[in-house]
């Protein structure tokens, strides 16, 4: 005997109505990280003890640097969903809606600075 309306459990929505959206979010970024870990392992296994020069130039080839993104936003996007859950989960009142927004800003605030860190050593290699 389930206590939710027969409406939400014939719509499939929880009692915040968003929830499956952030768990589909969540199951997405881990699949992209389960493709886009071993690639950056090998990759920086292949530059153990190379000069700056030969990472440099790794790092500026298109498909290196496209896949580089990919990874940093993937991890810091999957980072910030996990925090939130937490957050949500344990921190009320007004220092949930301010760490709320202190991690999307922390999150995206490193994001962009790996970006543009990849970015100025593909352009200018």
């Amino acid at each position: 005997m389930s206590l939710r309306d027969p409406l939400a459990v014939a719509r499939g929505l929880g009692p915040a109505k968003e929830g499956i959206h952030h768990w589909w979010l969540q199951r997405l970024s881990s699949v992209a990280l389960l493709l886009l870990t071993p690639w950056l392992l090998c990759f920086m296994l292949r530059l153990v003890g190379a000069d700056v020069v030969a990472v440099r130039s790794a790092i500026a080839m298109p498909l290196n640097a496209t896949l580089l993104i990919a990874f940093i936003a993937t991890v810091f996007w999957h980072a910030q969903l996990g925090l939130q859950v937490v957050i949500e989960d344990y921190v009320h009142g007004w220092l949930e809606l301010a760490l709320q927004v202190a991690v999307k800003f922390a999150c995206a605030l490193a994001a962009l600075a790996a970006v543009v860190a990849i970015g100025r050593i593909a352009f200018s290699a």
